[in-house]
């Protein structure tokens, strides 16, 4: 039987303040950066569960919600929801806060998923505790079929896709 962990401590947090370098032309926080952050927090919260090497296989799903400006915090939240044989898949939400008032708001929320290097991995299995997590655990079923169902579409598109140089055809 698997050793089971609860999503707590899978759990990675950090905080950022933002910064003009990290602005686009709309005055807010460029989404590259954004996908840089929660890439980074996300793989440690995988990391935490299976205690070996893995890498980001996809984003799954990726929600804009609110934008982050010059002034605010962000704190990213990252936590693991799902186990397969080789594949985690983790939460992350991204929290602002416009730091002269104090209100914080849901600014992102993404699920990634990760898999381990080893063909033969013994990863735990995953508890939630909060309600927060029951909710998001109880749909990784449904979101690991729309994830092998798209998986198989982007195999059978990449097929179709040139690798030529352009001035070749």
């Amino acid at each position: 039987m698997a050793e089971t962990i609860t999503c707590r401590q899978t759990l990675s947090i950090s905080n950022h303040r933002v910064f003009a370098s990290d602005l686009n032309e709309h005055e807010t926080v460029y989404g590259g950066r954004l996908l840089e952050l929660l890439d980074g927090a996300a793989s440690i919260a995988a990391s935490r569960l299976a205690r070996v090497e893995t890498v980001t296989a996809s984003i799954d799903q990726l929600n804009f919600i609110a934008p982050f400006k010059l002034q605010d915090s962000l704190c990213i939240e990252s936590y693991v929801v799902g186990v397969g044989h080789r594949s985690i898949e983790v939460f992350t939400k991204i929290i602002g806060e416009h730091l002269q008032t104090g209100e914080r708001f849901l600014g992102l929320t993404a699920f990634l998923t990760f898999v381990t290097t080893e063909k033969t991995p013994n990863l735990p299995e995953i508890a939630p505790t909060t309600a927060e997590e029951e909710f998001i655990c109880a749909g990784y079923g449904q979101r690991k079929v729309q994830r092998l169902a798209n998986f198989k579409n982007q195999q059978a598109f990449n097929q179709q896709i040139n690798l030529d140089y352009p001035w070749d055809y």
